[in-house]
């Protein structure tokens, strides 16, 4: 059986993997504003004796180092490719958009057991300080969100980097609607209420990333992949009489790889090189950006164990 392998080089793939180089200054704004605004919580909890102001600095804190995480994994996606890491350091992207949803899922568990504990014993807490904060956190929260909103759907990496922020901004939004209701009525306990609807809403928003996430993690093959509709447009090829043994998987949360037994009509295997440059010009407009195609001539059984 012939062997013949096509491989869509490094420079292949930045042709066609999604423009996101503007992201490295959204990424380090997004980090300023937070860290100043923790800086803000802090001061501000310290001087007005607020344990839920200090707590969520502790919070933003986290969020900041969410960010720093995936502006880490941004920049090593670029670093070019080594004799022990063949693909580079795209993985990092996948590995840090899965961390990042285990922080959203651990932060959304710890602001139901504040809620929770200060349900059970309400805090007497400044309505008003808590309401100009929070103001203040609605607006830095929402601009570092839409920093990533035109991306987010391209790069799970950028999505969880979103995810952060918006949900932060949500917070906030519930913390002045808690501030302001606690500073006319004195009812304390809607902290908690108000804090527990806002966790079920970020639980509700988090959780197809970190499925997304895990799923790359798996090697499995990704959410925007159709393996059908591969396989249907490789059957197109000329020559092509049949694809199997194929394997989809992504190389970081842009870039797409697949592996393919090609099955080739006898007649047409000696034109198999402009067959594969048409198949992998036909995957380029699938989102995979490298393709290992292996020929194989019709009248001959494949060996492999899973054909």
């Amino acid at each position: 059986m012939p062997h013949d392998h096509d491989h869509s080089h490094h420079h292949h793939h930045h042709d066609h993997a999604p423009k996101l180089d503007h992201l490295n200054t959204a990424f380090i704004v997004g980090i300023i504003l937070n860290s100043a605004f923790v800086i803000i919580e802090v001061v501000a909890g310290f001087i007005t004796k607020s344990l839920s102001l200090l707590t969520d600095a502790g919070h933003n804190l986290g969020d900041v180092a969410g960010l720093a995480l995936a502006l880490l994994a941004f920049k090593l996606s670029k670093v070019n490719s080594s004799d022990k890491y063949t693909y580079g350091y795209k993985r990092s992207t996948i590995m840090v958009s899965f961390f990042n949803a285990v922080i959203l899922f651990a932060s959304v568990t710890f602001i139901v057991y504040e809620a929770v504990m200060r349900l059970m014993s309400p805090d007497v807490v400044d309505g008003s300080t808590m309401a100009w904060v929070s103001f203040i956190g609605i607006a830095i929260n929402s601009i570092t969100a839409w920093l990533f909103v035109k991306d987010k759907d391209k790069d799970l990496n950028v999505k969880g980097a979103y995810m952060h922020m918006a949900m932060d901004a949500i917070v906030s939004f519930g913390v002045v609607i808690s501030g302001i209701i606690i500073y006319f009525s004195h009812l304390y306990w809607i902290d908690s209420v108000v804090s527990l609807i806002i966790a079920a809403v970020i639980l509700r928003g988090t959780w197809s990333l970190l499925i997304d996430s895990a799923r790359l993690e798996m090697d499995g093959v990704p959410k925007k992949i159709n393996l059908d509709n591969i396989k249907a447009e490789l059957l197109k090829g000329k020559g092509v009489v049949d694809v199997h043994h194929m394997h989809v998987w992504a190389l970081s949360t842009t870039e797409n790889a697949l592996t393919a037994h090609i099955v080739i009509d006898p007649e047409y295997i000696l034109t198999f090189d402009s067959i594969k440059r048409d198949l992998r010009h036909r995957l380029e407009h699938l989102d995979i950006c490298h393709c290992t195609l292996e020929p194989e001539f019709s009248n001959v059984e494949c060996k492999q164990p899973d054909c």
